[in-house]
């Protein structure tokens, strides 16, 4: 099944993006009762094993002169706010100053490399996959929980608080931003790739910017994450960056169908 067949099969399951579920984002009793082994500490079998994916994941760099602040998983799954969604965060931090002094540069490196390792990588704790990224020490987080599974403590403690969420407003940003997701799609289809990939860089950026704005001023239960996470978990975003690199591979190729 080719690009334009499964995106067509793949809206007509979407069907109205407005009437989204935004059930699962509700508070839990509990923190996942697999992963925690109290609300103090996490299951050590489970601390080990991430603490070893991520000493494995970072060896992998070959940046052997930088330090490991801390090893980390945060999100919702060290939060109360967990459910069937949820990966498993693990998150390495170093200082990027110690990797060279073009920060823009170490950034969009460690991000491709984390991407990579993430796509060529399916590993499941629990149920939960595990992502992998690496964190700058001198970045801001607004996560409300982070658990070291370096130092086996709490960072940064949860709390079962019950938000207000405005879930309309959550499935209506999360339409919008699928909409323009179609849009790159469209220029696909048309045949303009370059036309597309600028679309999808731009569209990837305003996304980016929109929760990183969400995450500042609201904090996880703000309107921009949660449609976020919508985007997510209804493939969205994986069909934005399937978009983008089809579209870069056809814009450089010659007649490049396959013979």
């Amino acid at each position: 099944m080719n690009l334009t067949e499964s995106w067509k099969q793949y809206l007509e399951e979407i069907a109205d993006p407005e009437n989204l579920d935004v059930s699962s984002f509700e508070i839990q009793d509990t923190l996942q009762p697999d992963v925690w082994k109290s609300e103090e500490k996490i299951n050590q079998e489970i601390s080990a094993r991430l603490y070893e994916i991520a000493k494995e994941f970072f060896k992998s760099l070959d940046l052997d002169w930088v330090t490991i602040v801390d090893i980390t998983i945060t999100g919702s799954i060290a939060n109360y706010t967990w459910s069937k969604y949820s990966d498993i965060d693990l998150h390495i931090i170093i200082d990027y100053n110690e990797v060279d002094e073009n920060q823009e540069l170490v950034q969009n490196y460690l991000r491709r490399a984390s991407s990579l390792w993430n796509k060529n990588h399916d590993i499941f704790i629990k149920g939960f996959e595990v992502e992998v990224y690496v964190q700058d020490s001198n970045e801001s987080h607004y996560s409300t929980g982070v658990y070291s599974v370096k130092y086996d403590r709490w960072d940064t403690e949860p709390s079962r608080v019950d938000p207000k969420i405005d879930y309309e407003n959550v499935q209506k940003k999360a339409a919008l931003l699928m909409d323009k997701i179609d849009e790159v799609y469209d220029i696909f289809k048309e045949g303009d790739y370059e036309a597309a990939l600028d679309r999808a860089d731009s569209v990837r950026n305003k996304i980016r910017k929109f929760r990183q704005s969400g995450l500042e001023t609201g904090g996880a239960f703000s309107v921009e994450n949660l449609a976020f996470k919508l985007l997510r978990r209804t493939d969205y975003l994986e069909r934005l960056s399937s978009l983008r690199i089809q579209s870069y591979d056809k814009s450089m190729s010659i007649n490049g169908e396959k013979i």
